[in-house]
Formats: structure tokens, sequence, C-alpha cells
């Protein structure tokens, strides 16, 4: 296996993933098409492949990509961009070029997470700028000829640090956004479900991400769960 790239045979339940509206929209969307994707290439009409998913971490970027590999049944091959940037000058843009030689991704989705990774290969020297132009041109050479059997997702925190050619390249671009007090509830209620009704009486956190309020439930229904063995023996 490559050092640039790795398979995650992880599985995400498409139900399992909380989305605010508009990101619902989409997704729903871009799932149709492929559900009659030979019925739209009867009639020339392309079917959309190159996913940016935005906006704040902990919100599900993530987890959606797992679960978008599990709906389409594709393997998900996630990029190791730790190991694509390289210190070196011009190495990371050689990096990328390889990343696409290598990956058999034919038939799959290709995550980059982090994807702002890209846009700060920067302050090695003064020739900085020039390093920069040979990344962005690689990845945009290489996401123009990205087949169109296959899925290429990336994901970022910090959208505004990507060049805006990238980010013209994809056709869908999804904001994930803190979720709204009502939507935690769900997903509150969505957690806590799974636990005995004893040990479910949690104090709900809001303005937080869906990593967050998950951390949250696991803390509080563990120690709910602790204080009850301890109850039991007879130790306070």
């Amino acid at each position: 296996m490559s050092a640039l790239f790795f398979t995650d045979r992880t599985e995400v339940d498409i139900n399992d993933v909380v989305f605010n509206d508009a990101v619902a929209v989409q997704i729903e969307q871009f799932l149709k098409e492929y559900r009659f994707r030979e019925v739209l290439e009867q009639y020339e009409l392309p079917v959309n492949n190159k996913m940016l998913m935005y906006g704040k971490t902990g919100c599900g970027k993530t987890m959606t990509a797992k679960a978008i590999a599990k709906v389409l049944d594709r393997k998900l091959i996630v990029v190791n961009l730790s190991n694509i940037v390289s210190s070196k000058l011009g190495e990371t843009a050689k990096n990328v070029a390889a990343l696409f030689k290598e990956v058999s991704y034919h038939d799959a989705v290709l995550f980059f997470d982090e994807f702002d990774t890209l846009g700060q290969v920067r302050d090695y020297d003064s020739r900085d700028s020039s390093e920069m132009k040979r990344v962005v041109n690689a990845i945009l050479q290489l996401v123009d000829n990205f087949p169109s059997n296959s899925v290429l997702i990336a994901a970022t925190n910090q959208i505004k640090m990507i060049d805006e050619a990238l980010i013209r390249r994809f056709e869908l671009r999804l904001e994930f956004t803190s979720p709204a007090k009502e939507v935690l509830n769900t997903y509150y209620e969505r957690l806590l479900a799974k636990y005995p009704a004893a040990f479910q009486t949690i104090e709900r956190k809001y303005d937080i991400s869906f990593a967050e309020a998950k951390n949250e439930v696991f803390t509080q229904v563990k120690n709910n769960i602790i204080q009850a063995e301890l109850a039991k023996s007879g130790i306070n």
C-alpha cells in the first residue's frame, strides 16, 4: 500500500449522519443522480462527481464521505496529506501527481481531508510563490482529468485558504454549519436511545458541533453508569 493514501473500511450509514436542510437537499440530489446515472447518460447529461465540503470542524464532513462511499458501494480511498506535503521544493507537486498515478481510484471515492493543507505549502524561501503554483497547477490538471466513474470529495475547515480556481472545479459545494438547537436535540435523542432510561439524564449543551455533542453524551452517560455502580456498592 502506498504511503500517499490508504483505504478506509469504516462503514457509516447515511441515516446516522445529521445534515442541515441545504446540505440534505444537495446530498439527496447527488445520490439520486447516481441511482439514475445510466438514464441520465443516455441524454448526455453529466453526473456530478466532485464535491467540496467546508465548514466548522466536527460537523460531519468525514462521516458524510464515509456514508456516501457506503451508499454507492465504493471503496473509500483517503489521501494521506501528511505524506503528500513536503518541505522539499517541488516535492509536493510530484507527490500529488504520484498519488493520482498510483491510486486505483476507478469506481472508488477519493477523499481529501483537510484539503486546505495543500494551500499552506509555503514559507520555505523566496521561491514560495512558484512552489504554490506548481502544487495548484498539478491538482488542477489531475482534477480536470478525474474519471467520471469515480467520486472526488474534498473537505476543509478553511475554504478561504483554497485557490479559487480549485474551488470552481467542484460542481457541488456543501457548507456544513453548526447544528441548530432542534437538530442537536434530535441528535441527542438518537445517541441516548441505546442506553437504559436511568442513564439518559444529561445536561444538554448547544452551540457546539456534533462531535462535541457526542463527547458530552459519552462522558455524562459513563458518569451516570459509574455513579449507579458506586451506589450499588454503597460507595459515595
